[in-house]
């Protein structure tokens, strides 16, 4: 399992999730698969990091979708 972040390349907005297939996701959200993310394509990805499990995957994406996080994510 990934926990990952991608940034729009047009507007102000970035996307943390985590999926099983990296690549699979990330064409999801630039082709506009995602209602949530369709409006903000195109994507890049500035963050990625792999856990052996979905529940540690899941708490890190919790991690990221806080105030640390979000700073976290901004100092890269």
């Amino acid at each position: 399992m990934f926990a990952y972040a991608i940034k729009s390349l047009k507007r102000n907005y970035t996307y943390i999730g985590i999926t099983d297939n990296i690549k699979r996701r990330f064409n999801q959200h630039n082709k506009g698969y995602n209602r949530t993310t369709k409006p903000y394509r195109p994507f890049t990805l500035i963050y990625l990091k792999e856990f052996n499990s979905r529940p540690e995957a899941r708490e890190h994406e919790k991690f990221l979708k806080s105030s640390k996080g979000r700073d976290f994510l901004k100092s890269i």
